[in-house]
Formats: structure tokens, sequence, C-alpha cells
């Protein structure tokens, strides 16, 4: 079956720094473009980072220089870097795959909650 499992959020302070992860299963991870998302209470879905499969990279502009999107195709996992953490970066945030010549993803993970207090 296929699988998005996300893990590494938690509670941090203003300033700090977080790593999430996103193991991934059941389908071939190197075809395909790889996303985190993110939502806030009573906020819309924002994207936040995109990767393709041979390493191109894509940040909102609220995190750019911030947030480093990263993967690994021998271990079919993904990673999201996150430093200089802001209480605006309180959400849950998601992992997600499309594969090429597609419109929308794939497959959606569960999400991992991450709070940033001030």
């Amino acid at each position: 079956q296929v699988q998005l499992v996300e893990s590494g959020g938690g509670l941090v302070q203003a300033g700090g720094s977080v790593r999430l992860s996103c193991a991934a299963s059941g389908f071939t991870f190197s075809s395909y473009f790889m996303s985190w998302a993110r939502q806030a209470p009573g906020k819309e879905r924002e994207l936040v980072a995109t990767i393709s499969g041979a390493g191109s990279t894509y940040y909102a502009s609220s995190v750019k220089g911030r947030f480093t999107i990263s993967r690994d195709n021998a271990k079919n996992t993904l990673y999201l870097q996150m430093n200089s953490l802001k209480p605006e970066d309180t959400a849950m945030y998601y992992c997600a795959a499309r594969r090429v010549g597609v419109p929308q993803p794939n497959y959606w993970g569960q999400g991992t909650q991450v709070t940033v207090s001030s």
C-alpha cells in the first residue's frame, strides 16, 4: 500500500530549529515531485516547498532563506530543515507526492504538528 508518514514535529521556541521527515513507500519515489505544505487553524493550505526528482527546489517567499527541502531517493525519504522558526510558522505540516505530468498530488500524508512559542 502507498504510504507517506511524516515525523519530527513538536513544540519549539522561536528562533529554534526542527527537521521534519516523510517516509514514503508503495510507489516509485524517485519519479515524483515531493512537496511540503502547511495549514494553520482557520487558514487555507499553503505550499511551503517543492523538490524535483533531480533536486531542483522551490520555496514560498515566507520561508525562503530559513527552510531547506531535500530528499534521499535511496531511502525513499523527504526532509524539511526548519531554522529561525517564528510563531507564524505554527501549523500542521503535510508531505505530498505528485507524478510528472499530472496537475494535482497523487498522495498525501497525515501531517505532523509544529508549534512555535514566543
